[in-house]
């Protein structure tokens, strides 16, 4: 019997130790819970790790009810006149007082208070009006698309406003005019608006708000509330009264006036437009490698370049723009780690580049509204700037800043690791109050509190008390009540998950019945990513002649941690070396493509071991060239063209053949189409398709670069929705090498 018993305890412990390690090694990024606390009126305590952001929740069980204590300042909006914060983050959107307050769950948006589950990669972003009143969110109607819903901040009241929009890839696809009195969103390729009026039932459907072509890249509000559009290569300007007003919807170019010609086209899914509050001059960002200058009004000739082009070089991130009401614009941007600023003096008929003497150290900026002072905050901390004399007043933080938004010329709003607070300017003096946590590192019950005890909660070497219904207020000489799992009610405990969205479950006995009940089985998860056993795809990344679309690839693969592969040939590496490099210095696989794009199904080459194995020994000393480096021992044959001969040829040189498993069809240029009568589906629509045909140690391969057929849009712009729906259902991408076999 002792013997029995002393087998079935060490298979127990052996069971929960196997459990233990499966749920480090498959909850990685599963929904976790810890340092449950219970107070003695049935208040639950506890921390919430997902995917590197933690937040404190406090759940009554006596109604099962949960209010979230902290909120991590991933991307932050001010909104109703600098009064209200809205934050987003892995676990939701929130509203916060300025004044002070704990976050409240935006009524409309899918948050983990409201016993949504949360969704892997990125945050599901707003638009937000600036009085307050409304936003905009895409609720995902499929892997690609989404219905687009304004909601009233106040009730939540939803009116869906279009159906089948494209979820966004770099851009949320809407803006807001600056009197929030209407909105422009962009859908398929076409331009809408939508005006707010008392009675929205009444607006007339979306195909007589049209504007016209593009994407929402294309239009711009200024600071007067005029309306910029951008059509091929025409600026035309709109006064806001006069399309607002505006009740029988028809041609919309009629109502605008002509405000510049450009000697190029704009392409609203590489480039980017500003205009200077004065309506005087436009800039463009043309692609992302160079920038162009042009006045306004009297430079209706195309051919009145006011500044050369500037080129931007490659692998220049986080392009910014500040441009005041009265002064010189300047631009930012990172450039491997460091930020680089471009000062400019302008004239009635000219502008020239002057030198700036310093940087900042983070690139994302912010102009203060009056244009003397500028916020400079990233990884390196939070700088304050003189923008009218260029020089640097002060470095507040040293520790990460995640964003942070002016409230007038003296206040601004920062968010960091521990704190969301408003920062006060006076003088030379700056003033800083705690608006909310971020996080905690420690939290729990104050000791000798009565029945219902204050919350405590430190971060850093600070204290903070709140009863749960106001601001964080500081504490001083603070006692903790010990932690407790029990009540008079309530027994709680965790318990490990083997698959699913937790790593881990709370455990809820009540002791004044025969009830256990799992607190993750109230949440709701989503419709269209369903959870799926962990399954490991390959994605990978051909480039032939053109780099378009690497940095949006590597910047996308950074964000999320992902390794991939990059498949090049010697053509591509002799053309464009440190765009090679970057992906080896990224730590992605590099593997060839042989010397050039040569078809191998055209009769014309003379295919034998000896020209296989030559142009695949080119490749590696190209690539060695330019990076210092050795490929990998995998490859494909341009296009795709395998045969025995191919293959067998590779494989006596040691390489791997590797064939695509899915095509999805985005090497498939306009002219191609209509010379393979094959119609050319949109980017959305391929993401549809791959999801529905993907299955486990799937190669899947992208295009990248620009197809000299065009395209309307590329697959590799909406790379982040990829990325989500494989993540989101469950898909672990790895490189190549770890899906082939030899």
């Amino acid at each position: 019997m002792d013997r029995g018993i002393s087998v079935f305890s060490i298979n127990k412990k052996f069971i929960f130790f196997t459990l233990l390690i499966f749920t480090v090694i498959s909850g990685l990024s599963a929904v976790n819970f810890s340092n449950l606390n219970l107070s003695a009126d049935d208040r639950l305590l506890f921390r919430t790790d997902f995917e590197g952001q933690s937040a404190v929740f406090l759940a009554r069980l006596s109604n099962m009810s949960m209010q979230q204590i902290t909120a991590f300042p991933e991307k932050m909006y001010i909104i109703d006149s600098g009064r209200t914060i809205l934050a987003l983050n892995k676990f939701g959107a929130v509203k916060i007082p300025v004044s002070g307050g704990l976050p409240v769950p935006l009524a409309g948006y899918p948050s983990f208070s409201r016993y949504n589950v949360p969704l892997k990669g990125r945050v599901q972003d707003i638009a937000a009006s600036a009085d307050g009143r409304w936003y905009l969110h895409i609720e995902p109607v499929s892997y690609g698309y989404g219905n687009l819903f304004l909601i009233n901040i106040a009730s939540g009241a939803q009116k869906l406003v279009s159906e089948r929009v494209e979820l966004p890839g770099l851009s949320f696809p809407v803006k807001w005019s600056p009197d929030s009195r209407l909105f422009v969103y962009s859908k398929g390729g076409t331009l809408y608006y939508f005006p707010i009026i008392e009675d929205l039932s009444a607006l007339v459907d979306e195909r007589f708000r049209i504007i016209g072509e593009g994407g929402i890249n294309s239009v711009l509000w200024g600071l007067q509330g005029d309306f910029y559009y951008l059509s091929g290569n025409i600026l035309y300007r709109v006064i806001n009264p006069e399309l607002f007003t505006r009740s029988i919807y028809g041609d919309f170019l009629s109502i605008g006036d002509v405000s510049a010609v450009l000697p190029f086209n704009f392409d609203s899914g590489f480039d980017q437009f500003w205009v200077a509050p004065d309506s005087g001059s436009i800039l463009v960002n043309k692609g992302t490698r160079g920038l162009f200058f042009f006045l306004m009004g009297e430079n209706s000739d195309p051919s009145q370049l006011a500044l050369p082009h500037i080129p931007i070089p490659y692998g220049a991130e986080n392009i910014n723009v500040l441009w005041p009401l009265t002064g010189n614009p300047a631009i930012s941007y990172s450039l491997r780690n460091r930020t680089t600023v471009l000062l400019f003096e302008t004239a009635r008929n000219s502008i020239r580049q002057i030198t700036a003497g310093a940087a900042p150290s983070s690139p994302n900026c912010a102009l203060s509204p009056d244009g003397t002072k500028a916020l400079f905050w990233g990884e390196s901390g939070l700088e304050i700037w003189d923008y009218t004399n260029w020089r640097l007043i002060q470095r507040l933080l040293t520790n990460p800043v995640y964003s942070c938004s002016w409230i007038n010329n003296r206040q601004f709003i920062a968010g960091n690791s521990s704190f969301i607070e408003e920062i006060s300017i006076t003088a030379s003096i700056f003033t800083r109050r705690r608006i909310a946590l971020s996080s905690a590192d420690e939290f729990g019950f104050e000791e000798g509190q009565g029945l219902s005890p204050r919350i405590l909660a430190r971060s850093g070497n600070l204290w903070f008390a709140n009863d749960g219904t106001g601001a964080w207020v500081s504490a001083a000489n603070v006692q903790l009540r010990p932690v407790s799992l029990s009540s008079n009610t309530y027994r709680v405990f965790l318990e490990p998950q083997l698959s699913g969205h937790f790593s881990n479950t709370i455990l809820i006995r009540n002791l004044q019945s025969t009830v256990t009940s799992f607190f993750t089985s109230r949440f709701t998860e989503s419709s269209i990513f369903v959870f799926r056993q962990p399954e490991k795809i390959a994605l990978c990344f051909d480039l032939y002649d053109d780099y378009t679309g690497l940095p949006i690839v590597l910047e996308a693969l950074r964000r999320l941690n992902i390794r991939a592969t990059f498949f090049l040939n010697g053509e591509f590496i002799r053309r464009y070396p440190q765009a090679a490099a970057s992906i080896a210095q990224a730590g992605h696989e590099a593997a060839s493509m042989f010397y050039a794009p040569v078809d191998f199904s055209d009769t014309r080459y003379r295919l034998t071991h000896d020209f296989i194995i030559q142009g695949l020994a080119r490749n590696e000393d190209e690539f060695h060239r330019a990076t210092e480096m050795e490929l990998s021992m995998i490859w494909h044959p341009p296009f795709y063209r395998v045969s025995a001969l191919v293959s067998s040829a590779a494989a006596a040189n040691g390489y791997i053949t590797v064939e695509r498993t899915l095509d999805p069809n985005d090497w498939l240029s306009k002219e191609e189409s209509l010379k393979l009568n094959m119609r050319q589906i949109p980017p959305a629509e391929i993401i549809e398709q791959v999801m529905r045909n993907v299955r486990g140690d799937a190669v899947i391969p992208v295009r990248l670069g620009l197809l000299s057929g065009g395209r309307d849009e590329y697959l590799f712009q909406r790379m982040d929705v990829l990325l989500d729906a494989l993540i989101r259902s469950g898909y672990e991408i790895v490189p190549v090498s770890s899906v082939v076999r030899r």
